[in-house]
């Protein structure tokens, strides 16, 4: 276990799981630093992750994690990886023999390490401490300062429980999870004067009880931005996914006052998925959580304003302007927008899943809810890379996870190293020409129906989740009579308005739409919403930086 210690300093924390390289590291890092520092030990990684926890429920800050990469259970980079979610801004330091230089390599890329040292690091003061030194003084020029924890009360089966949990973790905010029929729950829901009939109650970091709250009020509640800072904008960005992220990224780092919103949280489909193994750069993989954080801190670093929990409901033509109006009435004018607002999951149409989507159904890899499939038997619907990506996240702790499959194979849909591990997964079945017919459950899901599309066999299995990824269908509703689109809904650009060797009838310009842009001139469409996009988190990516481009050409010649 990590010892305890006096709460007034900032802590170092070693974790090693020989009790004498634990104790060497430990009495070399407070030989140095002991005066000014916390040295807190751990000899495993699930006591340092533990410990980690801790700390951060008590506002505590840590400014350096130096962790050993062998280590049963869980190795170095394993728990680096999961400090990195309680502790963004510390420095990590991976601890490694020779033999495993190349591990500690990859690791740069999994955890964004900062240092490995090999072992022995004898003599310190060449080998230990410099190193420290400027990792520390690197801390200290960075904003460490302690993030309140907002607590959530629920019950394990209240849909708006589950939504709330996966705004605020989605938006990388710091919360605690308290269950309402469990002592501490009671005891808040009692604080609060709440009688726990309406969940969830969210307390907010300053003490505020908030009641089944709206994702707007929640987001201004807990720090998250909401509200304009501005009324007129050189690039407004509709959309939060990979296509907006990048496009926020290269519009403010070129000096375009830039504002990106957002109706619930940055990252898109694939900041849910639990990982990316196909994104250039990262050989290991990376969390869709992991890879939105990045790239939302990277724009904020340039200038990008990023609004929360906003839905636009109608884009509007003014001479010059474009104007972007949101739910409320309130609006925002540009030079320019970019439609980045990507695709949602289609609604699974059979008898008893709304009434139980969010008690045990759910629509995408919804991590929050994976702790709990621990030992269950699990159900997924789709054959698409998602829906891979989930199985494989979900079978690390499932006893079992079905993947049911509409068509002959996963093949058609699903990228070929995925298929592969799928099939290799001990714990992971396909049944393919698979369906389900109906979702059974009073307040949660206990039972489906499956049928087989070629035999018209049914069945009926226990089953308490339901994760379901059945195509996508794009959020352009709101679109209609601005904005010109296929019969699917995507947005047509470029070369398909042009089809005919004609421009749009409305098209005023004596120039041909650029090929990201819509039919309304300054208006560019990137990623999954536009029509026959290659759905894909390095091509949204892609388009984002390349409508920035096409933007700035618009800019100058108007």
């Amino acid at each position: 276990m990590a010892q305890a210690a006096d709460a007034s300093r900032t802590i170092i924390l070693t974790v090693d799981d020989d009790p004498g390289v634990s104790r060497s590291v430990a009495r070399d890092l407070r030989r140095r630093y002991g005066e000014s520092y916390r040295v807190v030990r751990a000899e495993s990684g699930q006591s340092a992750l533990d410990a980690l926890r801790e700390l951060k429920l008590r506002g505590d800050l840590v400014a350096v994690i130096l962790a050993d990469y062998r280590m049963p259970q869980m190795n170095g980079i394993e728990f680096l990886e999961q400090a990195l979610d309680v502790y963004p801004g510390a420095r990590r330091v991976l601890l490694t023999a020779y033999a495993d230089t190349n591990a500690a390599i990859d690791a740069i890329n999994v955890v964004d390490l900062d240092h490995y040292l090999l072992k022995p690091w004898d003599p310190p003061e060449e080998k230990l401490y410099p190193v420290l030194d400027d990792l520390l003084e690197s801390w200290r020029h960075t904003d460490h300062r302690a993030v309140p924890i907002t607590k959530v009360v629920g019950h394990r089966w209240s849909a708006r429980s589950s939504e709330v949990r996966e705004f605020l973790a989605r938006n990388q905010v710091p919360y605690r999870w308290y269950s309402s029929d469990e002592p501490e729950g009671r005891r808040l829901l009692s604080a609060a004067g709440a009688d726990g009939l309406r969940l969830p109650l969210v307390i907010t970091p300053d003490g505020t009880p908030l009641t089944e709250p709206g994702d707007q009020d929640l987001a201004a509640q807990v720090g998250l931005a909401t509200t304009p800072a501005a009324d007129l904008y050189d690039l407004v960005i509709i959309g939060g996914g990979p296509a907006g992220l990048g496009a926020a990224v290269y519009g403010a780092s070129e000096g375009l006052r830039t504002v990106l919103v957002e109706r619930s949280a940055t990252g898109g489909q694939a900041g849910q998925s639990s990982r990316i193994e196909n994104y250039l750069g990262f050989p290991d993989g990376v969390s869709g959580a992991q890879l939105t954080d990045r790239a939302r801190r990277q724009a904020a670093k340039f200038g990008a304003e990023i609004l929360t929990a906003r839905e636009v409901t109608a884009l509007e033509v003014n001479g010059a302007s474009r104007t972007v109006r949101f739910s409320d009435g309130s609006a925002i004018a540009a030079h320019s927008v970019i439609l980045a607002t990507g695709v949602s999951y289609r609604q699974l149409d059979a008898p008893g899943v709304a009434e139980l989507t969010g008690c045990g159904v759910f629509y995408g890899s919804s991590l929050t809810e994976a702790p709990a499939c621990q030992g269950h038997d699990v159900y997924i619907v789709g054959g698409a890379n998602s829906a891979g990506q989930a199985a494989m996240y979900l079978a690390r702790g499932a006893k079992s996870v079905t993947i049911l499959v509409r068509g002959s194979s996963l093949a058609a849909s699903m990228s070929h190293y995925l298929v592969q591990q799928v099939m290799d997964a001990p714990t992971i079945s396909v049944r393919t020409t698979t369906v389900v017919e109906a979702a059974h459950g009073s307040d949660h899901l206990e039972q489906l129906t499956l049928r087989n599309t070629t035999t018209g066999h049914t069945e009926l299995v226990d089953a308490q989740w339901l994760f379901v990824f059945i195509g996508a269908a794009p959020l352009t509703d709101w679109l209609d009579g601005t904005v010109l689109r296929d019969s699917r809904g995507f947005i047509l650009t470029g070369p398909d308005l042009t089809a005919e060797g004609h421009p749009p009838a409305d098209w005023e310009l004596d120039r041909p739409p650029y090929h990201l842009e819509t039919n309304v001139p300054g208006v560019f469409v990137a990623g999954d919403a536009r029509a026959e996009s290659a759905k894909r988190v390095a091509s949204a990516v892609g388009e984002g930086a390349m409508a920035v481009m096409l933007v700035h050409r618009y800019l100058e010649q108007s």
